[in-house]
């Protein structure tokens, strides 16, 4: 069997929804919930600054409401996420977020400017198509 050579590119959710660090946990986990998303990555200024998880988002939802209005995303978000170019190799993202037990990674471009993320969801769809295609 032969080598596939995927660029992550071609498994990248493109434009994802993203947040602001000053956003609050109710509305990150309106944005999570309506739009189906596990992993939300954190914007300052145009740039991706941290990711927030859905479980990042449970873990303060049992703090009383005061306490709530006080948590923003820059609170919660895992800052410096990990990066991957787009050409990285699909198989050589899926190994490193594995070794490092991630959920996703974010996707930028030749000239380092955003382009998207790589959740595990999308690992698996690439799984998928990649052992469907040998069939």
């Amino acid at each position: 069997m032969s080598k596939l050579e995927l660029p992550v590119e071609e498994y990248t959710t493109p434009d994802p929804i993203t947040a602001e660090e000053a956003v609050g946990i109710e509305e990150l986990a309106a944005l999570m919930r309506d739009n189906g998303i596990r992993h939300l990555p954190i914007m300052r200024q145009g740039q991706v600054v941290g990711i927030v998880s859905e479980r990042d988002v449970r873990l303060v939802s049992g703090l009383n409401l005061d306490e709530k209005r006080l948590i923003t995303a820059k609170d919660i978000m895992s800052a410096d996420p990990v990066t991957v170019n787009c050409q990285t190799p699909l198989d050589e993202v899926a190994f490193e977020m594995s070794k490092q037990k991630i959920g996703s990674v974010v996707v930028t471009g030749e000239k380092d400017e955003f382009l998207g993320i790589f959740t595990v969801t999308d690992a698996l769809n690439a799984l998928i198509e990649v052992s469907r295609a040998n069939h």
